[in-house]
């Protein structure tokens, strides 16, 4: 681990960011050139004091997820990210199936997002990066860790909590189309990939889940129109919109809802309130 260079250039990557450039009002009377310490941290989800000693030259090595995330943080370009990864002793990752790094065009499309629910998945339904309507409405899911990661392996592994943000009667038509999301990344990602270890690792532990791979449905897609179930405003009747990115790795999906109803000021009403209790 190079700790001079790293320190180094996680200081001009902020510095060479505004906070226009991810979504953050300016504020009055900034000093900083660039974007400030703390604001770097927010956007990676990490404290402050982190991120300063790694500016300082005394953090420990970082991790390949921490790493990530300050790539997303900084905005940075797969050849920066790739940089970022050999400064700090790691293997650049492989760009054919990484799905950690956001491309810098998606993240500004999302920091301008700023009333509706807006959040990047991967292939394996993982939330990458996430706006606060987002959090609001369907939870923070920046502290999920492993396999729990994936919408679509906590969808069988952890059903009773998981499906209580969906209707009883879409339950099934919800699980056909996961699998067939899952079944369609496995062909892209290959059996020894994340993909392969999620179908394994479900094939253990969900009868529902075997019966549906077993029936070989291929599809990825986003249902146009759904009703989600929030624990204190009940029913949200939103439309879905999926943006993808150029390979098709990673999708910006947008839920709004018709201006004037009910919906809308159910989405309102989380936005204002935040991730708060009700």
């Amino acid at each position: 681990m190079d700790r001079d260079a790293l320190a180094e250039f996680l200081l001009r990557r902020r510095e060479a960011l505004t906070p226009a450039d991810v979504g953050l009002a300016a504020g009055a009377r900034r000093r900083t050139v660039g974007l400030r310490r703390e604001e770097v941290a927010q956007l990676a989800t990490m404290s402050t004091d982190y991120y300063t000693r790694l500016e300082q030259r005394r953090g420990p090595q970082p991790s390949v997820q921490i790493l990530a995330a300050l790539a997303r943080a900084l905005r940075l370009t797969e050849d920066e990210r790739d940089y970022l990864f050999r400064l700090c002793g790691h293997s650049a990752p492989d760009r054919a199936h990484a799905t950690e790094y956001v491309r810098p065009g998606i993240l500004r499309v999302l920091d301008r997002l700023h009333d509706t629910p807006a959040f990047v998945v991967s292939l394996l339904d993982e939330v990458l990066v996430q706006n606060d309507a987002s959090r609001a409405l369907i939870g923070d899911a920046s502290g999920l860790v492993g396999f729990d990661r994936s919408g679509i392996y906590r969808w069988f592994a952890h059903p009773e909590e998981e499906r209580r943000r969906y209707r009883e009667v879409d339950h099934a038509r919800q699980s056909r189309s996961l699998v067939g999301s899952l079944r369609a990344a496995h062909g892209v990602m290959g059996a020894r990939s994340r993909a392969g270890e999620i179908v394994a690792e479900l094939s253990a532990r969900s009868p529902e889940f075997v019966e549906l791979w077993e029936a070989h449905e291929v599809s990825r897609r986003f249902e146009q129109h759904k009703v989600m179930v929030h624990p204190e405003l009940g029913e949200i009747e939103v439309d879905c919109q999926a943006l993808f990115t150029e390979d098709e790795s990673q999708a910006l999906v947008v839920l709004t809802a018709a201006p004037g109803s009910e919906a809308a000021s159910k989405l309102e009403f989380l936005r204002v309130l935040g991730t708060q209790r009700v």
